[in-house]
Formats: structure tokens, C-alpha cells, sequence
């Protein structure tokens, strides 16, 4: 059995199925949780037997580093690679070519977990360096969770904010997405509050208008990065399957029904996107949803055709919408300088095989 796949009524059941009391789970939590303690035979007011039944039946880590690198700007980021899903040993046969990053990006007040929901990215947007090595399946609940726990545990305190924009589609790995975020959310776990946990999606109206029912309310972030359909679909092959129209909808549906304002992305591609004429279109396009814009200027990736944008051309970018009375806020790239800012993340390295 999986630590990280268990919630506490699992792991409180798992106890009673190994004949433990069932408060031994959250002896178990708090170690794993607040001390970042791994080895039972260092959690010393656990009993005897219950570290020898998590020693024999329990798996805390699956997942090995294989790189672990510090920016200079304090953001850190880890390459970490799973087992294969039809795994059946006990210590299972790690696969580097099944391998994704995660990022922790610390700030004064907050300490915020970037986490990837898949390995690769179907979406395959034409700027993001994750989508190139193609997509070789989702990450399980507990892959995930395990990524916040990894994080959490590099040094400087806990994690108090966490954001699916790693690699993959979040919505199109929605059942473990949403299955973590529950585990995440409760107190002696990470215990990370609705308003601090963020899905950012390229935007999948049915599953937008899906999380509509899920109980906890997580902030929302749409991935634009165009103000039209047409340049949308060059940039977004997905694009092909919605449109901006049906995004909004679903999106407004989202902020009726939970009160939160949607946060718009949008990448500027130098002489693709960001021009004064897209900034007049995006204004159109913003003013129909109850919501914001991050700028972001474009992170370079070796083999892609653009070119990251000037100062003068973001900020005046960012005029136009500011003058038509629409929050903008030009997001500052973290970790450029290891490849961990956005767009940069993928899923393979020199170890792979």
C-alpha cells in the first residue's frame, strides 16, 4: 500500500486492518507531515509493531530524484521518476523515461508548490517545451500529493500554496487531480485552504463546468495566451475543440457558482501576440468574464521558433488593458535560469533511457 493514496480514514483503515489502533494514523501523519520523517524507526512514539508493519506493507516515497537544482532567485526544482503503473514488486523497478519535474517558488510570505498532474502534456501548446516529448500517461493521486510532500520538506518551511502548473492538463487528469487536492486540503496533511490551491487548465469547458461540483472551492486559472480563435488554434492544438465563446461560458458558470474571479494567462510570443491590436482584442475579451490577467513573458526553449518579448513591448501591453480599467499584472519569470519557469518544465534528462 501507497502512503500518499490514502487519505486519514484510509490510512485509519489500513491500521485497523494490520491490527493497530486507529489513532496510530495520525502519529503516522504528523511524522510523515509535520517532521518529515520517513523511516519508522525514527517516529519514537510510534509502537514497535506498527513501524514494523510500515517497514513490511507501507510505501511512503515511490518516486526517486534524479536531479534536485537551486536557482538563483530560490526557486528549486526536482526531477523525479515513478515506477511503471503495471508495477507489481514490492520495491518497484523505477523508470527514468517516466520522469517529471516539480517547483517550489518561495517569496517572502509564502512558499508555493508548482506541481505537474501528468507526465508529458497531450495538449502539445506550440511555445511549452513539456508537450514536445509527447504524453506517456497520468500521475496517480498519490504521485501527486507526493510532489507537495517533496517540496515541503527542501528547507525554509512549509508549503503554503500550491498551483497545478506544472506539466500536463490538470481537467484532463481530473479524478486524481481532485482526489489530491482532498488529501492536500485536509489539516494534518499539508492542510492547504481552498483559496490557496490553484488549477490552471488550457481550458476544457466540460470539465470547467464538471468541477462546478467539486466541494472545495480552488481558484481557477485560464491558460489564453490569444484573444481569438484563429491565433488561439495556431498556438493551442486543443484549441481546435472549444472556443473562446464556450471557455467563457463555462467559466462564468464557475465564477456563479463559487465567487472566485478567474485568473487569465496569457504568454506574449515577441511580434505573435503582443501587439497593441491583441491587447484592444484581449480588452473585449475579459470584459465579458469577472476576472484578471497574468502576463507572462514567453521563456525561451531551445529548438522553438519564438522570441521572448522586450520590456517595452509588456508593459505596452499591459497600458492597454490598465487603460480600459482590466487588472493586469505582469508575473515575474522564477527559475529561468534552470529551466523551471513556465514552459520550461519536461519530462526527460540526461540519466533517461
Amino acid at each position: 500500500m501507497k502512503f500518499f493514496d490514502l487519505d486519514l480514514a484510509g490510512l485509519e483503515t489500513w491500521c485497523l486492518q494490520h491490527d493497530l489502533p486507529k489513532f496510530t494514523a495520525k502519529q503516522l501523519r504528523n511524522w510523515v507531515w509535520k517532521h518529515g520523517v520517513l523511516d519508522p524507526e525514527h517516529m519514537t512514539n510510534v509502537s514497535a509493531k506498527a513501524r514494523l508493519a510500515m517497514q513490511e506493507h507501507l510505501t511512503l516515497h515511490e518516486s526517486a530524484v534524479i536531479t534536485e537544482q537551486l536557482a538563483s532567485d530560490g526557486t528549486q526544482k526536482l526531477l523525479t521518476a515513478w515506477p511503471k503503473p503495471d508495477q507489481s514488486q514490492t520495491l518497484p523497478i523505477l523508470d527514468t523515461s517516466r520522469a517529471t519535474e516539480c517547483v517550489m517558488i518561495p517569496t517572502e510570505s509564502r512558499r508555493t508548490a508548482c506541481v505537474s498532474s501528468q507526465i508529458g502534456c497531450p495538449v502539445g501548446c506550440k511555445f511549452c517545451a513539456t508537450g514536445l516529448g509527447g504524453h506517456d500517461g497520468n500521475l496517480t493521486a498519490g504521485q501527486i500529493v507526493e510532489q507537495v510532500h517533496r517540496l515541503s520538506h527542501l528547507g525554509g518551511g512549509r508549503i503554503t500554496n500550491l498551483v497545478f502548473m506544472g506539466m500536463g492538463e490538470p481537467l484532463a487528469n481530473y479524478q486524481a487531480v481532485t482526489d489530491a487536492i482532498r488529501r492536500l486540503h485536509e489539516p494534518d496533511a499539508a492542510g492547504l485552504g481552498a483559496r490557496r490551491m490553484t488549477i490552471s487548465t488550457v481550458g476544457l469547458p466540460p470539465a470547467i463546468r464538471k468541477l462546478l461540483e467539486f466541494e472545495i472551492p480552488v481558484k481557477l486559472a485560464l491558460s489564453l495566451h490569444a484573444p481569438t480563435d484563429d491565433l488561439r488554434r495556431e498556438l493551442i492544438p486543443w484549441a481546435a475543440y472549444s472556443t473562446i465563446d464556450d471557455l467563457l461560458d463555462a467559466c462564468s458558470a464557475w465564477f456563479d457558482r463559487t465567487g472566485r474571479e478567474i485568473t487569465l494567462e496569457y504568454v506574449l510570443l515577441a511580434g505573435v501576440n503582443d501587439q497593441p491590436e491583441h491587447a484592444h482584442a484581449l480588452v473585449d475579451v475579459v470584459r465579458r468574464l469577472r476576472g484578471s490577467v497574468n502576463l507572462l513573458r514567453w521563456n525561451e526553449v531551445d529548438g522553438l521558433p519564438f522570441q521572448r518579448p522586450t520590456d517595452e513591448a509588456v508593459i505596452r501591453f499591459q497600458r492597454v488593458l490598465k487603460q480600459n480599467n482590466i487588472n493586469a499584472i505582469i508575473r515575474k519569470s522564477r527559475g529561468r535560469d534552470i529551466a523551471a519557469a513556465c514552459g520550461q518544465l519536461k519530462h526527460e534528462s540526461k540519466h533517461s533511457a
